[in-house]
């Protein structure tokens, strides 16, 4: 590139510089356009080299592209300036766009007259090509140099901040977007008519450059947004990462994916929990997105720039920024859904495995049971006899009634395995559930003003009738709530309560006592399988449980956590029809 010119006077034009330094610089203009670096960057590296091959006081280049125009402007001073912005797109003759703003100023009326071509050739301060040039702003007459229809600047010339000469070049980038770039100094004949010239020369390499910029720009960006979503697609095809590494290393890949991604910070959010880069904050220059679960929002996608670390404006985001941010959080979307999707089914085959164990296991409980029943009784039945018979002695008849009460907790074995195994018959009715509740606590008042234990009871009133058992519906609320006592040895609280629940009705038994583990909690329901020392309980409880509930066409769900409690959450069908069933 050749030096920049020199100047030995404040008037006139000086001895013309070589046109290869005007090659040279568009060539390094040409270079650098296909470097596809970020726009501000182009516009500031551009006009810093127009700056210095000039000699000017200011640089001014302005670029159209869609529905904005992008303004940049380097200056020259004891430390140089350079500002970037952005502003709506304004319209002139034929809708045809141009990079002026919506202002009166003397210098935007120019711009628009020079930007679309509206001026007459053959004035002195025209060159062929519509390049405007003046060695005196306060000197040119520009009341007659536009075209018919074209409206003159007001005050009649383009005074802006002192400077008095101009060069004023139009360009196109590509289709029909366009551009200016405009040198400025402050002193009086500064440029030439065949500076002016060449500087249209190096206007139109500018936009050339401009559309190498754009064109490589869009091809880096597609690059590292395309890189960003391979990444997200490889960490999800990985199943035994869990949600929240998933999301840690989504975070890092944002950031490389942006223009400025020095400068970029990142945030995703999900039910309230964050997940970000190192030291973000919010910032004013941001994109965002929601990340929507089945249709609800759950949380958000975020990027933005550090403002305390911009040196300029970034203007606005590129649209495939945005559209990259919205694919990121709907794929985080359907990931989730695809977890979640998997988690349900894998409970669910956990769910119908149970259940068919528990199947199995009642269909083998209820013919034990059905074998027991034949044999039980006959021993209950000659044990009466030998306690009878004339003439025992105290001994015997002692023994006798020891065999009677070891038959008769057999027999009540037997027949909580066949309340499990649904063997036993059921008597419907139309039942309250609130009626049951109450009478199931009443048996067991005792054991609850023991200890400290305190109990609180919530009724819904609007409970519909329910169809089923009275009685066995009591034991079951007997059988959960003796269980929670069981469960806080040195106390705690116990709630019991009923609610409506579509057309459903729900008892729910909640304590806070030492709570189950996994094991336990898988093996709950489970006939014989119990927690408590020899002696105390035959592990029938819960069994008994289930088997009344699933015979009433209910479920009967379990949650515990160890040192928290447990709670119990029992399911009817509502309705009140009566009946029995053998």
């Amino acid at each position: 590139m050749g030096s920049p010119k020199s100047r030995s006077s404040s008037e006139g034009a000086e001895a013309r510089p070589a046109a290869e330094g005007y090659y040279a610089l568009s060539i390094r203009i040409l270079r650098y356009g296909n470097r596809g670096t970020p726009r501000a960057d182009f516009a500031r590296e551009v006009s810093a080299l127009v700056l210095d091959h000039a000699g000017a006081d200011a640089v001014e280049l302005r670029v159209t592209e869609g529905d904005k125009v992008f303004l940049a402007e380097t200056t020259r001073g004891p430390a140089r300036y350079f500002r970037f912005g952005v502003s709506d797109v304004q319209r002139g003759d034929k809708g045809k766009r141009i990079p002026c703003t919506p202002d009166d100023k003397p210098v935007e009326e120019l711009y628009r007259n020079v930007s679309q071509g509206r001026f007459e050739p053959n004035l002195p301060y025209y060159t062929p090509t519509g390049v405007f040039w003046t060695g005196d702003a306060l000197q040119t007459p520009l009341a007659g140099s536009v075209r018919a229809g074209g409206r003159p600047p007001a005050n009649g010339s383009p005074r802006d901040a002192g400077y008095r000469s101009w060069v004023v070049a139009p360009f196109t980038v590509g289709g029909d977007e366009v551009g200016l770039l405009a040198l400025k100094s402050r002193r009086k004949g500064f440029f030439s008519a065949a500076e002016a010239a060449l500087y249209g020369g190096v206007a139109q390499n500018v936009g050339i450059a401009a559309a190498d910029r754009r064109t490589h720009g869009r091809l880096r960006e597609r690059v590292k947004e395309l890189t960003c979503l391979y990444g997200i697609a490889r960490l999800s095809a990985q199943p035994t990462l869990s949600v929240e590494e998933f999301l840690r290393r989504v975070v890092a890949l944002l950031p490389p994916a942006m223009q400025y991604p020095e400068i970029t910070v990142a945030r995703v959010e999900l039910d309230g929990v964050p997940y970000a880069t190192e030291e973000y904050q919010e910032t004013p220059y941001e994109l965002s997105a929601p990340v929507n679960v089945k249709n609800e929002a759950r949380g958000s996608v975020v990027v933005g720039y550090e403002k305390e670390k911009l040196h300029y404006e970034p203007g606005v985001f590129l649209e495939e920024e945005q559209s990259l941010i919205d694919a990121v959080a709907n794929y985080i979307g359907l990931l989730l859904e695809r977890r979640f999707a998997e988690e349900e089914k894998a409970h669910l085959q956990k769910q119908l495995r149970h259940a068919d164990r528990l199947a199995t296991i009642g269909q083998l409980a209820a013919g034990v049971a059905h074998e027991l029943n034949e044999p039980l009784a006959s021993v209950m039945s000659f044990a009466e006899l030998v306690q009878n018979a004339p003439g025992i002695s105290p001994q015997a008849s002692a023994d006798a009634d020891k065999i009677l009460t070891a038959a008769l907790h057999a027999r009540e074995v037997v027949k909580k395995l066949l309340f499990f195994a649904r063997q036993v018959p059921t008597i419907k009715t139309a039942v309250n559930l609130n009626d049951v509740v109450t009478k199931g606590l009443a048996l067991l008042s005792p054991g609850l003003q023991k200890g400290n234990i305190k109990c609180e009871v919530l009724l819904a009133s609007d409970l519909p009738a329910i169809a089923a058992d009275g009685a066995q519906l009591q034991q079951v609320v007997v059988n959960l709530v003796v269980n929670a006592l069981q469960a806080m040895p040195r106390g705690g609280k116990l709630v019991v309560s009923t609610r409506a629940d579509g057309d459903c009705v729900q008892l729910t038994v909640a304590d806070t006592g030492v709570g189950m583990s996994e094991e336990t909690l898988a093996n709950a329901f489970l006939p014989f399988f119990t927690t408590k020392g020899v002696g105390r309980g035959t592990g029938l409880g819960l069994s008994v449980v289930h088997g009344i509930v699933t015979g009433h066409g209910g479920v009967v769900a379990v949650t515990s956590e160890l040192g928290r409690g447990t709670r119990f959450d029992v399911k009817l069908p509502s309705g009140g029809g009566g009946g029995g069933e053998p």
